[in-house]
C-alpha cells in the first residue's frame, strides 16, 4: 500500500470513528433529555423508557435537534405544563454537554 492509500484509509477510519462518536453523543444526550422531560411529566420508570424511544424516533425525522425540540415542546403543551422555549433549549444544551463530557 502506498502512502496515498495509507493516508486515504486513515482519513476514512477517522471519519467513521467521528460519525460513531457523534451518534453515541446524540443518543446519550437524548437519554439525559428524556430523563428531564419524564421527571417534569411525572412518568414512572417504564413510561420514561418508552418516552426515550419516542424521543429517539423523533430525532430521526430530520437532521439537527429541532425535531426533538418540537416533540418536547408539544409534549409539555399536551400535559399543560408551562415550560418556556428557552428552558427546553437550555436543558437540551445541558444534556448535550453532559453527553460530550461522558465520551471524553
Amino acid at each position: 500500500m502506498n502512502k496515498f492509500d495509507e493516508r486515504k484509509k486513515s482519513f476514512e477510519n477517522k471519519f467513521a470513528r467521528d460519525q460513531e462518536l457523534q451518534f453515541k453523543v446524540a443518543a446519550r444526550s437524548n437519554k439525559y433529555l428524556s430523563e428531564w422531560v419524564s421527571s417534569k411529566l411525572g412518568k414512572d420508570e417504564d413510561q420514561s423508557k418508552k418516552y426515550l424511544q419516542e424521543l429517539i424516533k423523533a430525532d430521526m425525522e430530520e437532521a439537527g435537534s429541532e425535531d426533538v425540540f418540537r416533540k418536547v415542546k408539544k409534549d409539555f403543551q399536551i400535559a399543560s405544563i408551562n415550560i418556556t422555549d428557552s428552558e427546553i433549549r437550555n436543558e437540551m444544551e445541558s444534556a448535550l454537554a453532559r453527553a460530550k463530557e461522558d465520551f471524553k
